[in-house]
């Protein structure tokens, strides 16, 4: 089979890795910056106030993650939002494309166990499903979630027993390959069907995601398992795919650029790429805290200081993580 499908069923499977729940954090896998800090979440409920503010999102607009997994970061932000701007949570519609019933069910539980019936909340299985006036879009480590195609010198792979072939004649792939000067390494499938649903789901709206990958492609492979915090590389000479399988996650860096004229191609705007760090901190982290400085007991600001430290730290997650936005105005 071809490597994206193969990536596909490890993934998105029957029985794949993001198919049922997962423990994000110290006990799962990986650590992601939703499980490092709800400030997080609460520095995008602060934006999305400003939006409000500033007239581009409507006090009934939809707010949509995409990929929620637990929900917990659409749950930090309307934390945020009802700390913030309190009555928006009457009028804003909170939205969470996830395609797998059993995470359906867990948002649900835990929506229901964190608002009450304060906040209703919605699911579709796809972009496609969503038609709105006004929107903002979240997401966080989508783009590398995207099942990808490995290329090496002109050959995409194909995988059999879980062994790797470079030995497949690809016209697409070498297209993108060639456009974004690589020679080898990886070729997301699925960014351009991506951003026209969403174009197509929504008349007006801003979406922001969050990833590590630049704007340039790597000039190698990036490909890595990530086991129990263990990082594996995909090509290393000891690494038991067969175990791996559907048990662990894989992932890759994202290709900015690709992300980019994938929405250009879509007619939507390309706003920014930067720095998780410099994101986070353009759109009000540091007052957030303040607020809490002045609100809370000294031992709760400084346990929250330094879990904000690892989002915007460059050695942490601050500088490998960027953030990007487009608009479809």
């Amino acid at each position: 089979m071809r490597f994206s499908d193969y990536m596909s069923q490890w993934l998105y499977g029957k029985d794949g890795y993001y198919a049922t729940y997962k423990n994000i954090g110290k006990s799962g896998d990986f650590y992601t910056s939703v499980s490092t800090s709800k400030f997080f979440g609460g520095t995008i409920a602060k934006h999305i106030v400003s939006l409000v503010d500033e007239g581009f999102l409507e006090q009934n607009g939809v707010i949509c993650e995409i990929g929620a997994h637990h929900g917990y970061f659409l749950a930090d932000v309307i934390e945020f939002i009802y700390t913030l701007r309190p009555q928006l949570l009457q009028t804003l519609q909170f939205v969470i494309i996830e395609r797998f019933d059993a995470l359906q069910e867990f948002q649900k539980s835990y929506f229901k166990e964190s608002f009450g019936d304060v906040v209703k909340l919605t699911h579709y299985k796809s972009l496609s499903e969503l038609k709105c006036q006004n929107a903002f879009f979240i997401a966080n480590e989508i783009f590398d979630a995207f099942p990808c195609e490995l290329y090496y010198k002109g050959k995409s792979a194909r995988v059999d027993g879980h062994e790797v072939f470079f030995d497949v004649d690809d016209a697409w792939v070498e297209q993108k390959a060639k456009k974004y000067h690589k020679d080898r390494g990886e070729i997301a499938k699925g960014y351009e069907e991506f951003a026209l649903e969403m174009a197509a789901s929504c008349k007006k709206f801003e979406f922001m995601s969050f990833d590590y990958g630049e704007m340039q492609a790597r000039p190698d492979f990036s490909l890595r398992v990530y086991a129990k915090h263990e990082v594996i590389p995909f090509f290393d000479e000891n690494i038991k795919r067969e175990e791996l399988f559907a048990k662990s996650d894989i992932t890759y860096d994202v290709t900015f650029a690709h992300v980019r004229d994938a929405f250009l191609e879509a007619g939507v705007e390309f706003v920014e790429l930067k720095a998780q760090m410099v994101a986070l901190i353009d759109m009000g982290i540091l007052e957030l805290l303040e607020i809490l400085r002045e609100k809370a007991d000294e031992k709760i600001y400084k346990q929250e200081l330094e879990k904000v430290k690892i989002l915007i730290m460059p050695n942490f997650l601050g500088e490998r993580f960027k953030m990007v936005r487009f608009r479809k105005r």
